[in-house]
């Protein structure tokens, strides 16, 4: 699996995490596992969403040979959509 992390600060990392799994929960099924929500699409990729004090953990990993930096794209633009209103960015780390 490639893999990458990165973080959206906010003052309500839950709310956006159960916004994005829900949204995409024909993709795949969601559980949580150590105050994450893990949702696993049924094509091999994996959303990690673990809400802090102040900001949202994400972390998205997909099979050897597929494009990581794609899928965080899409994941982050769905995120960043869902909290346009407070202008909420993901910093990938690295």
């Amino acid at each position: 699996m490639s893999t990458i992390t990165g973080t959206m600060a906010t003052d309500r990392p839950e709310r956006y995490a159960k916004q994005l799994t829900s949204h995409w929960s024909a993709r795949g099924p969601v559980t949580e596992e150590d105050g994450a929500l893990v949702q696993r699409w049924e094509g091999g990729q994996v959303i990690v969403l673990r809400p802090a004090g102040d900001h949202l953990a994400v972390e998205v990993s997909v099979a050897e040979g597929e494009d990581a930096q794609q899928f965080a794209g899409v994941v982050a633009r769905h995120l960043e959509r869902f909290g346009q209103r407070d202008e909420l960015t993901v910093v990938w780390a690295g």
